[in-house]
């Protein structure tokens, strides 16, 4: 196991941007990631575990720990003759969520195509429960391999295990570190694959006509819970913070250094080029501040914060 020193953070997020990490590996086997919890303890480090970068920013200070990115990479279908109707799909922690769908297509497993072309491992899609509009990957996966950051123990558990909910799950507590997840998918015949091909296709085109695909963590605030929103827009409850944002009027123009909202989507922050974390920051919390003033209710983050100060957001 091979452990780097000062390794830049900006290279392996989305918003490129952040400081270096102390140490910073990048483990393929389950000995792998055993060895990285070992000289974690060893050394008294922090751990962070990567996956993608996509929705997350990671303070300028950068990160005085481990750094642990997954490399492990592997499928595996397995088709029961005595399921006509489903089959079970086993993925690494380091595969992509967009090689994991084309994967399932080219074996006639469908169900995962709602979340073509969000960026982000399978790792990261558990940590977040990673949703497109009503549909959330937690709902396809049966089970999943954990390593117990405390012990180095490893063991197999359920969906229930995770506590799966809007934008979160137990991954949060950060004691646990997913190795691989299977997942139940519907058996497809050709024109069933075949749509869902399509409709993949389609909704690859959508995400990228609509949103910056560059220098950005993708949707920078989560929507509104219902019990978050007190009043109603005619009759109806907006929980959809784009909503509040779009109001704002602000998209292409708030800026705070190299940071800007987005001209395409008002929760999407992006990068110009020459920002820093602290930029984004600061303009997300312009934001925050913006949408209390106006609305009487504050967003909360989706994208998750690293390194920062428990203030450098509204709570």
């Amino acid at each position: 196991m091979h452990f780097e020193e000062h390794i830049a953070l900006r290279a392996h997020t989305w918003f490129r941007t952040g400081g270096a990490a102390r140490f910073f590996c990048e483990p393929q086997c389950d000995a792998d990631f055993q060895a990285a919890l070992a000289f974690a303890q060893q050394h008294a480090l922090d751990l962070l575990v990567l996956g993608a970068g996509a929705n997350v920013l990671i303070s300028d200070d950068g990160f005085d720990g481990l750094v642990i990115k997954p490399a492990a990479c592997a499928m595996q279908v397995v088709l029961d003759k005595a399921d006509t109707a489903h089959g079970l799909v086993q993925a690494d922690a380091g595969v992509s969520i967009d090689t994991l769908i084309e994967a399932c297509l080219d074996q006639q497993l469908t169900g995962l195509e709602d979340f073509s072309g969000i960026p982000g491992t399978i790792g990261g899609a558990l940590f977040i429960n990673v949703h497109y509009f009503e549909r959330f990957i937690g709902e396809r996966l049966v089970r999943a391999r954990v390593l117990e950051r405390a012990t180095g123990q490893i063991q197999t558990v359920d969906r229930a295990w995770f506590a799966f909910g809007y934008d979160t799950s137990a991954l949060h507590s950060r004691a646990h570190i997913v190795l691989d997840a299977t997942f139940e998918l519907d058996r497809a015949n050709a024109a069933a694959t075949a749509f869902a091909r399509g409709r993949r296709a389609e909704i690859v085109r959508h995400r990228q006509r609509r949103y910056p695909t560059e220098g950005t963590c993708g949707s920078f605030f989560r929507n509104f819970l219902p019990e978050e929103v007190a009043f109603t827009v005619q009759g109806r409850t907006i929980l959809s913070v784009a909503y509040y944002l779009d109001k704002l009027g602000v998209k292409g123009d708030l800026a705070v250094g190299g940071a800007v909202v987005s001209h395409q989507h008002a929760n999407m922050l992006v990068n110009t080029g020459t920002a820093t974390s602290a930029d984004i920051v600061k303009l997300a919390r312009t934001l925050q501040e913006m949408v209390r003033d106006r609305f009487g209710i504050t967003p909360r983050p989706e994208c998750q914060l690293l390194g920062f100060r428990a203030d450098a957001l509204l709570a």
